[in-house]
């Protein structure tokens, strides 16, 4: 049979009813095509073949209709399922998709990754092209494709800065998985990495399996290499294995483990190290679970604990980490009704101390017992309760028993424009002590307060945009009459920082041993600028100030009365100014000495993903030592605090990009941290260099290095800076992803 060079899909269609594919048809077109239509056909010319998603477009080609299999030469090119092949000769079953092909280059293309499988550290949506060739592509059915001596990258064609070599390569679409046997890196022309198995998703989905090493050095711990290994268990189960040689302390093994149920989930790490440098065995746990039992119970456990209390400063290279000081261990369960929630809870502390600025170790709660309530429109009023029965524990303070309950109601009075709250409550307090000086005590006041407040608004136009304006003045009312609670013993009270929000408590002091006197007004007025096409507030300025109608005789051990009449004057201003710059600041004026105690300034210049200037200062005030009581330690002095703030990243010039942080003490005259770095994206790879220097104790310092190159599609090889640089660096953008947006 011969048919015309006009030939097309119509001219020739071969099918068969016992294909397993439901949309069996074939279509070749051609230059020339003969053969017999029930046999076999043979195409020369421009051939192209269709084929249930497929196409082979080759300069010959041979089909055979009782095999299924056709076979090409010449110009060969094959695409299907994002996979394109080229090459000079091909065989393929089309049914099962079973062939080969000599000598191919072929392309994958990326494809959208399924977000319920991507994990948390994956933040790209779209996995990116890989290119590639080999001495022989087997195809072993759909989707998956086997290479023998292959190379692999993700960088464009013309762009040869990277490959991985492989002996033996093994491409899973169905999956979305690459195993990779006898392979090595190769990074600008030099070998760089050789292992004689990896594997690697193709779709960022999460997949067990070695992640990339990390390589780096830190002051503390010498030169550090780290290989985990992701274990994917389950789609609700994973662990992570991180063995950490160090070559100052040894072999540290650590693991992570994750789970999550349909009404639990949880994580579980655990590190242990026999550190060569001290001779000591050094380890930490810390994991938490938090589970619904029911529609009204639930519950939580959370146990964290290390080996000494310089685990984190000698191990950890995270300023957030290195200055924790308190660790918990707690088990909580919670009962939550419609309008009321009761609560049961265990919880102690395991405190880090600093030889040089030690700290009192908080108290253990064994048990504490909660119940509060809140019922608005409750026979013409809001009715609130809170109460707790808690046993508090120390090694060397006073132990006891405390109940307290605190029943109120509030009468809100609200129209568009204004409103009025009275509310009246009674605090109820008994103590019940353990082997003290101090007596079982109790203590009962009446709580007063008055809140109010007015909303006005007016339409403006500013730099040629609507605005709406408000005024907002606020009046706010407590009194507490005075009750002696110097025999009180002090478990969990503290003094509240003095801010916008604590002017309109009723308590200056946390927990429940102090309740302050209170007979005093607090007035205070905010402005705002509102963007009427968006809504977005550009411009907020406040001011607010406490007066005082009697002495304040109520203070914690140590203490010492004041008679002032009034308060410092608080003041801020600020707001998204434009789209790119954000500024605010905040001052606490003392009227007294005509000057101020507290201010904070702070501004940030983002233009765009990637570029980010951010700086700050602030002052705060000390805190004078007081002396130690009966059964009630000495609280240290707190110097002031006097700090400037500076960080940024931005491009340096094409593809480059500097980051650095300049945290600095004025008081100590003391860096608190420093971080400097450097990094270069290439579109298919990128490499980042970062120093940094923070402060882990009194007279301490950790000085770490971090050198990291990532390739796309594979991995990252080298110390991971990255965690480091988005804590430190307000706005800090992974100039990988920029390259997806």
């Amino acid at each position: 049979m011969l048919l015309s060079n006009a030939a097309t899909a119509d001219d020739l269609t071969v099918a068969s009813p016992d294909m397993p594919r439901k949309d069996a048809s074939l279509s070749i077109t051609a230059d020339q095509i003969e053969g017999a239509q029930d046999k076999q056909v043979e195409a020369t010319g421009q051939v192209e073949l269709q084929r249930a998603g497929a196409t082979l477009n080759t300069d010959y080609l041979l089909y055979n209709r009782d095999t299924d299999e056709a076979y090409a030469k010449g110009d060969v090119r094959l695409q299907q399922q994002g996979l394109t092949l080229a090459g000079p000769e091909m065989r393929l079953r089309l049914a099962d998709q079973i062939g080969q092909m000599q000598q191919p280059v072929y392309t994958l293309k990326g494809l959208i990754a399924d977000n319920k499988k991507k994990t948390e550290s994956t933040l790209t949506a779209l996995t990116r092209d890989a290119r590639g060739q080999a001495s022989v592509l087997d195809l072993e059915g759909e989707g998956r494709y086997h290479l023998k001596d292959a190379t692999y990258t993700t960088c464009p064609v013309n762009n040869d800065d990277w490959y991985l070599h492989v002996k033996d390569l093994d491409i899973d679409r169905t999956r979305e998985i690459g195993t990779a046997h006898n392979a090595y890196i190769e990074f600008k022309g030099v070998p760089i990495l050789y292992t004689p198995f990896i594997d690697f998703s193709l779709n960022n989905a999460r997949k067990s399996g070695l992640l990339a090493p990390t390589i780096g050095t830190t002051g503390s711990s010498g030169f550090e290499l780290r290989l985990p290994y992701y274990w994917n268990i389950a789609p609700n189960y994973d662990a992570t294995i991180s063995p950490r040689l160090m070559s100052k302390r040894g072999l540290q093994l650590g693991g992570e483990f994750r789970y999550l149920g349909d009404r639990y989930k949880g994580i579980l790490n655990g590190e242990f190290l026999a550190d060569q440098l001290t001779n000591t065995k050094r380890w930490s746990i810390i994991a938490n679970h938090e589970q619904t039992f029911s529609e009204h119970w639930s519950g939580r456990l959370r146990y964290e604990r290390v080996s000494d209390d310089n685990y984190f400063r000698d191990l950890s290279n995270q300023i957030n980490t290195t200055s924790i000081t308190t660790l918990s261990q707690e088990a909580v369960l919670n009962y939550r009704a419609d309008w009321w929630n009761a609560g049961a809870r265990v919880q102690r502390f395991q405190t880090l101390q600093d030889p040089l600025a030690p700290i009192v170790p908080p108290y253990n709660l064994q048990p504490q017992l909660t119940l509060n309530a809140y019922k608005p429109d409750w026979h013409g009023v809001d009715f609130s309760f809170a109460g707790d029965i808690t046993t508090f524990d120390h090694p060397t303070l006073v132990t006891g028993t405390r109940v307290s309950a605190y029943p109120n109601v509030s009468v809100p009075l609200v129209n568009e424009y204004a409103y009025i709250t009275p509310k009246f409550g009674v605090s109820q307090t008994s103590y019940y002590l353990n082997s003290t000086p101090l007596p079982n005590t109790s203590r009962t006041l009446p709580i007063v307060s008055v809140d109010s407040g007015f909303y006005l608004d007016r339409d403006t136009q500013l730099f040629g945009k609507n605005y709406q304006q408000t005024l907002e003045p606020r009046i706010y009312y407590v009194y507490i009459p005075y009750k002696d609670q110097s025999q009180i013993p002090n478990f969990d009270s503290a003094e509240l920082d003095f801010n916008f929000a604590q002017m309109f408590t009723e308590n200056r002091f946390s927990g429940g041993d102090r309740i302050n006197d209170a007979n005093q007004l607090t007035a205070a007025m905010t402005s705002r600028f509102i963007e009427s096409d968006t809504g977005l507030e550009r411009f907020r300025v406040a001011l607010g100030q406490r007066f005082y109608f009697a002495p304040q005789r109520v203070v914690l051990p140590g203490g010492v009365p004041t008679d002032n009449k009034s308060t410092d004057i608080l003041a801020s201003i600020g707001g998204q100014i434009t789209p790119t710059w954000r500024a605010d600041a905040a001052t606490q004026f003392n009227t007294d000495i005509g000057t101020s105690v507290r201010d904070s300034v702070s501004t940030s210049y983002r233009p765009a993903p990637g570029k980010t200037l951010n700086f700050s200062y602030r002052h705060l005030p000390g805190i004078a030592a007081s002396t130690a009581l009966p059964g009630i330690p000495a609280v240290a002095a707190v110097t002031p605090v006097r700090q400037l703030d500076l960080s940024a990243q931005w491009p340096l010039a094409p593809r480059w990009y500097g980051m650095m942080r300049y945290n600095y003490s004025l008081t100590d005259r003391r860096l608190v941290e420093g971080l400097a770095g450097v990094e270069y994206n290439a579109g298919c790879w990128a490499v980042r260099a970062v120093m940094q220097r923070i402060a882990t104790g009194t007279n301490l310092t950790s000085n770490s290095f971090f050198i990291q190159l990532e390739l796309n599609g594979i991995g990252r090889l080298g110390s991971n800076p990255l965690d480091v640089l988005k804590q430190s660096i307000a706005g800090y953008v992974n100039t990988n992803d920029l390259q997806n947006r």
